[in-house]
Parts: structure tokens; sequence; C-alpha cells
């Protein structure tokens, strides 16, 4: 066995390390451009990105946030993405020790920081992220057996239905309240790529866990949003933000949960 804190060091490294590489898929993803070439490179003066210059987090605090050859500044959403998966890798390590479970919660962790990033900046949630992680998903309920083969597929089928329905009606009754489909108008209530998504969070959490990230996440935007409509500001909802934190959150506490709404149901 290894030791805990070796392992927690070693998980927190790599997770570094495939934040570095996150953050290519973050910025190239939506442009529909390869994650492996080119070199990474400075936009403005074309300078290659040096190994000594891509060491995750250290080398934008020793470069001050500013590329070497011109000053341009480097965005500071590299090394919060970075070290925001070292983190997810090291907790994992630390929350499951050295087994599957530990490899899977931290892709599932991976995948909703790339989606959540990406959302963010492009309103868009590349298919690589959520197709790509249903296929993971499917793949580490292979290694449960049956019963957890099972249990992703359902949730799956729920994540993707539960979603296009949501998307279906919400358009429906906000092109009759003339919310939608107007100029300067989104066309539709839910994007592709919140269904798609939700389809590879219900192969990692079931449909229970669906529910609950959907209504985390509806929560959490709404919280935020609403506000800020009703203040005048129209703004598009990156909902992938939210399903993103509701799946994190219903990942770690999920269970218990669910368990106290269904004790508290019983004793009505």
């Amino acid at each position: 066995m290894i030791p805990d804190p070796i392992l927690i060091v070693v998980a927190g490294l790599f997770g570094l390390l495939l934040g570095s590489f996150l953050n290519v898929c973050i910025v190239r993803l939506p442009r529909n451009e390869s994650v492996v070439h080119p070199r990474s490179r400075c936009p403005r003066c074309g300078r290659g990105i040096a190994w000594y210059d891509n060491i995750p987090v250290v080398s934008w605090l020793l470069l001050r946030g500013q590329c070497r050859g011109c000053g341009l500044a480097i965005s500071p959403m590299y090394p919060i993405v970075e070290l925001a998966n070292g983190v997810i890798w090291a907790f994992m390590a630390w929350y499951a020790g050295f087994s599957l479970e530990m490899l899977r919660g931290a892709v599932f962790g991976t995948l909703l920081l790339g989606i959540a990033f990406t959302d963010a900046r492009d309103y868009i949630i590349p298919d690589e992220f959520s197709l790509g992680g249903l296929v993971l998903g499917l793949g580490f309920a292979v290694a449960g057996g049956w019963p957890d083969l099972r249990t992703a597929l359902i949730g799956a089928a729920v994540g993707f239905g539960l979603l296009w329905l949501f998307g279906e009606v919400g358009t429906r009754l906000g092109k009759r309240m003339g919310m939608l489909g107007g100029e300067g108008q989104p066309d539709e209530a839910m994007g592709g790529g919140d269904v798609k998504m939700m389809a590879m969070v219900g192969a990692f959490l079931g449909w229970q866990g669906v529910f609950l990230t959907v209504f985390l996440g509806a929560a959490a935007g709404s919280l935020i949003f609403v506000p800020l409509n009703l203040s005048g500001r129209k703004l598009l909802v990156p909902f992938g933000i939210f399903l993103a934190l509701g799946g994190a959150i219903t990942y770690l506490f999920g269970e218990p949960v669910m368990g106290a709404y269904f004790r508290f149901i019983g004793a009505e």
C-alpha cells in the first residue's frame, strides 16, 4: 500500500499537470482546434512557451502573470484551473485512498471543472467533456459489475431525458411569453450541451443524483441570475457552471442529503 501522505502529494502533483492540459482544452475545444498541435505560444509575440515557463502555478507566479517575451498579461484562469484540479486529485486521494473510486471521483471532478470554465468563457460545453465523460462514467461502472452499469445507464438516460424535457417545455413557454426567439434573444431555453452534460452526470451519479444535481444547479443559478435580470440586466445564463457545482455537491453529500429527505418524507 502507498502511504497516505505520499499518495496525496503524488495525486495532487498529477492533478496540477492534468490541470495544465485542461487549460488547453478549455481554450481550444470551443474553437474546434487541436489540443496537441501547435504548441502553446503567446498570441501577441508568437513566442513558444518553454517547459520552464509551463510549470503549473509556479511559472505564472515567477513570471508575475506576464509573457516572458512581450509582457502580455496571462489570464489568472490558468493557475486557478491548475490549482483547483490539483486540489481535486489530492482531495480524492485523501477521501477514497488508493482505489478505483479515487480515480472515478477525480476524473468526474476534472470534467466538471472543465465544463464550468468552458461554459463561463464561451457559453458552450464541448462534446469532449460531456460525451467523452459519459463514456468514462460508463467505463467506471463496467468495472463495478452489472448492478453499477445498470445504475449508470439508467442515470444517463434520466439525465438526458430530464434536461431535454425541461428544454422543450422551457423553450415553448419562453416563446409564448416573448422571452425567446426574438431579436437579440436565445432561441432555446436549454442548450444541447447541458442535456448531454447531464447524461454524463447521470452515468457517474445515477438517476437520484441527476435530480439533486438539477435542483441544486437551478437553485444556485436562480439566486444569482434572477436578481440581475429583475434589475434590468438581461444576461445569458451559463447553466453548465451551476450544474457542475450541483454535481460536485451531489457527489460529496448526495447520499446523506437524499437519505435525510426520504426520512423526512417517511415521517410525514
